[in-house]
């Protein structure tokens, strides 16, 4: 029992440690730019959310798929600040995806 409690505190030191890692070991420049990029998405100022996208030389599509602000995708972030444009904006980037049934165009087509 002793050595089942050691084993469990070992692993939960190491995945803490491990996690402490992986948390400070972001690059500055991609934090810094992360960072601005959700500034300028808050600031509700396009032409400035724009700039700031491709001064770090990124896609708005990516930007809007895989970028979070204090733990909300960016464009519920930019809402929530009351960013509409912005948020209108990057939402537009995102696309509209389509739905196809498979089943039904294969039965109308025979």
């Amino acid at each position: 029992m002793k050595t089942l409690t050691l084993v469990a505190l070992m692993t939960t030191s190491m995945t803490l440690s491990v996690q402490a890692n992986a948390d400070s070991t972001m690059d500055p420049y991609i934090e810094s730019a992360l960072v601005q990029v959700c500034k300028s998405a808050q600031s509700n100022d396009l032409s400035d959310m724009r700039s700031t996208i491709k001064s770090f030389r990124l896609n708005e599509k990516t930007v809007a798929q895989n970028v979070v602000c204090n733990g909300d995708n960016i464009i519920n972030f930019a809402e929530d600040a009351g960013a509409y444009k912005t948020a209108n904006h990057l939402q537009q980037r995102l696309g509209e995806s389509e739905i196809t049934d498979l089943a039904y165009v294969y039965a109308v087509t025979f």
